[in-house]
């Protein structure tokens, strides 16, 4: 939830950070997804930043990606999850490893410099970079 949205359609993207309240996601996805056919969504595990987190921070966790789940399926949609591992790949981004305290802002610019005319932030730049990934996966680019 602390993420963001990318939808590209009709050869335009836009990018938004994850609305705050269900009803806003709700509207937002709807309104996307009757544009699509396919929806990638990044395929969370057990962990939050890398790191365990108490029971009542997985238990939103969990809640708020069955949640976007249940809205793609709502929809008839076509629903492709990725691991961050291999959008990370497949644009050559590296690791964090390699990159350390600085990979939220490596990701950050490479984002911009695969869509310069958009307004990246931390919030949309996993979003930007999934999406380019779903664009190549998908013979797009």
């Amino acid at each position: 939830m602390s993420g963001g949205l990318a939808h590209f359609a009709g050869n335009r993207v836009t990018l938004e950070p994850m609305p705050t309240t269900d009803r806003d996601i709700r509207d937002v996805l709807v309104n996307y997804l009757s544009q699509s056919d396919v929806c990638y969504i990044e395929k969370v595990g057990g962990y939050i930043g890398g790191k365990g987190a108490p029971g009542s921070a997985m238990f939103n966790f969990g809640r708020n990606v069955g949640f976007l789940h249940g809205l793609i399926a709502s929809m008839n949609t076509r629903c492709i999850e990725v691991t961050p591992q291999r959008w990370q790949r497949t644009l050559g981004a590296g690791t964090s490893k390699t990159h350390g305290t600085r990979w939220k802002g490596h990701l950050k610019g490479l984002a911009q410099q695969r869509q310069p005319s958009l307004h990246i932030t931390l919030k949309t730049a996993d979003a930007v970079l999934l999406m380019e990934h779903a664009l190549i996966a998908e013979g797009v680019k």
